[in-house]
């Protein structure tokens, strides 16, 4: 991961939406796990949008994503459960 990026580059190689009004399957989100990995950042693929919360998988480089669904909060940077984060 570290490679993505080289030195002076300003862009992140990742596009993500924040705006949890417009999420829709497909979209690359930023995510948080509670509990012991709260200050690390995610990447997430949507795979259902709800009114009141995401189911996403992490991004794992494969189209479909080959990891495990995820119930997420529906913000801007949804959140997960630490039991969930680690099956």
């Amino acid at each position: 991961m570290k490679d993505m990026v080289q030195p002076g580059d300003e862009q992140c190689p990742f596009s993500f939406n924040f705006d949890e009004k417009t999420f829709k399957p497909g979209d690359v989100v930023s995510y948080r796990v509670d509990g012991s990995l709260g200050d690390m950042p995610f990447v997430g693929v949507l795979l259902e949008v709800h009114e009141d919360h995401v189911v996403l998988c992490h991004d794992d480089g494969n189209r479909p994503p080959k990891s495990h669904p995820m119930r997420g909060t529906r913000e801007s940077r949804p959140r997960v459960s630490e039991e969930d984060a680690l099956k």
